[in-house]
């Protein structure tokens, strides 16, 4: 088989990239803003009650929300640490926001000769599709009539040398299924190794030409 790098259409379309970052982007800003302000929030009230300059009645600080009034203005606010756990309550949102735009701009999958490379949000896995090993309940059906049409969502392979365990997507955003091309040269890497393919190779490579050919 040629050494040659070949790009699988798993990743999303400029439209979808440009879509999903700014969900994601405004997600973690309002996280962040439920982080920030209760410590912003913080600080203007030290720099308001300073030392020696304290209120010295609720009257002199009604003007404030209960949350940046001083502590011993705070008997019928509730726990003082309420506004540290609504900051905390942000930080999902900072995570999941980050998470969305990482994985929109970095998932992808790649061919180098018998080798897939597959990049998620976090993390990239390497597997030689030569000799690695299939995994036979990897494939996920979807749908009653799910076997008939050859719907298969994805195959999960394990490097025989590495151990790396790596999910080779078979639809791209968008797609019911990778362009013929894609899913040919992924049977062709299966079969490359001859004698040293994994069992269950040459079935899922006839598999995924059935198909291409589809």
């Amino acid at each position: 088989m040629a050494n040659q790098e070949l790009r699988l259409s798993v990743g999303a379309s400029a439209g979808q990239r440009t879509l999903a970052v700014v969900t994601g982007v405004l997600v973690a800003a309002i996280g962040a803003a439920f982080v920030l302000v209760p410590l912003l929030a913080g600080g203007l009230l030290r720099r308001l009650t300073g030392p020696g300059d304290g209120f010295a009645s609720y009257e002199d600080a009604r003007d404030l929300p209960p949350g940046m009034l001083p502590p011993a203005l705070r008997e019928s606010g509730g726990d003082p640490g309420r506004g540290l756990f609504l900051g905390l309550c942000g930080l999902p949102f900072v995570l999941l926001g980050v998470y969305l735009v990482l994985r929109v701009l970095r998932t992808a999958a790649w061919l180098d000769g018998t080798r897939v490379h597959v990049r998620g949000a976090l993390r990239s896995r390497t597997v030689d599709l030569a000799t690695a090993a299939v995994d036979p309940g990897s494939y996920r059906e979807t749908g009653e009539d799910a076997p008939a049409r050859g719907d298969r969502s994805a195959i999960v392979v394990t490097d025989r040398v590495s151990g790396q365990r790596a999910t080779i997507p078979l639809r791209g955003m968008g797609l019911s299924i990778l362009p013929p091309s894609e899913l040919r040269a992924l049977a062709d890497a299966f079969v490359a190794g001859g004698a040293e393919a994994a069992p269950g190779a040459r079935a899922v490579a006839a598999e995924l030409r059935r198909l291409a050919n589809a």
